[in-house]
């Protein structure tokens, strides 16, 4: 049995097991978190590497994306130098295709997101959903100075979005990653309420799930969310608050959609390549063999 590991700065509580058979072969993935304990990441990365088939880094970016230019966060590059055996990933070359191919799935679906308000928390997150939103003529509101900077500006436009990723990208990708999203403890916090307004505003609310419940408010009645990682409370939890879909963007696993870092180093074992060698056609052949779809829930 091949195993995969995702080893994450959230929280421990949102540790997950299960066994897997795909194309034949049988996995073990697994979620670990470190609870925002960066020296204990590296030791488990460390303890991991050439004894797992594929690492994910969760709770985590390796790369923060505008167009096609790449920004590797200097953070995640200490965590992946600490891997030198193993293959590493976290998640951003299946975001980029995947994500892009739900978008469009739901059209064919009979989702109809024309004209539709969403509000994406992070874009330079998931670059590819927010383009596949951008071509399907969506109005967008970028969230990325709000969940990332704490800056209270919304963006309005897919070109100034694209600018102000080009200009603060190579600046924030410097800053301590902590600063930019929450790890460990911090994921387990009641969220804030203070930019509740534009959660109202939005008819779909769409990206990383922690962003999402960082400011969600208590009302959420009919709104779609689009996200991926989600566990059965997180589920319980926006189903109270009145969301009419959930959509996770990766399949579910005993009633878990895990995170598209995991995914991504399940694919990559099962394609037996590196990630420098895999090509966005490998993940759409793979993820049309495997007969994924998303998870489409109907909440209330």
């Amino acid at each position: 049995m091949k195993e995969v590991v995702s080893v994450s700065l959230g929280s421990s509580k949102r540790d997950h097991s299960v066994e897997v058979e795909l194309l034949g072969e049988k996995f073990k993935i697994s979620r670990v978190g470190t609870d925002g304990d960066f020296k204990k990441a590296i030791s488990l990365l460390r303890e991991l590497d050439g004894k797992v088939a594929a690492i994910g880094l969760g709770g985590i970016d390796l790369y923060l994306w505008a167009g096609n230019k790449k920004y590797m966060i200097r953070d995640a590059k200490k965590l992946k130098e600490a891997v030198r055996k193993t293959p590493v990933v976290d998640g951003s070359g299946l975001k980029n295709t995947l994500e892009r191919e739900v978008i469009r799935y739901l059209v064919k679906e009979g989702f109809s997101l024309k004209g539709k308000k969403v509000l994406m928390v992070s874009a330079v997150d998931r670059f590819g959903m927010a383009e596949a939103f951008h071509e399907e003529g969506c109005q967008i509101i970028y969230g990325d100075l709000i969940f990332g900077l704490k800056i209270p500006i919304s963006i309005r436009s897919f070109q100034t979005f694209y600018i102000f990723a080009r200009l603060l990208l190579p600046i924030v990708t410097k800053m301590p990653f902590k600063m930019l999203y929450p790890t460990g403890k911090s994921q387990e916090k009641e969220p804030e309420e203070k930019y509740a307004k534009y959660y109202r505003e939005a008819q779909v609310i769409a990206g990383d799930f922690l962003f999402i419940r960082k400011y969600m408010p208590q009302e959420m009645k009919d709104k779609w969310v689009i996200t991926n990682t989600v566990t059965p409370k997180d589920v319980e939890d926006l189903r109270n608050r009145g969301v009419e879909y959930l959509i996770t963007t990766t399949p579910e696993f005993e009633g878990r959609s895990f995170g598209t870092n995991v995914l991504e180093a399940l694919f990559l074992s099962l394609l037996g390549k590196s990630w420098e060698e895999t090509k966005p056609g490998d993940y759409l052949n793979l993820l049309s063999k495997l007969d994924f779809k998303p998870r489409i829930e109907k909440l209330n």
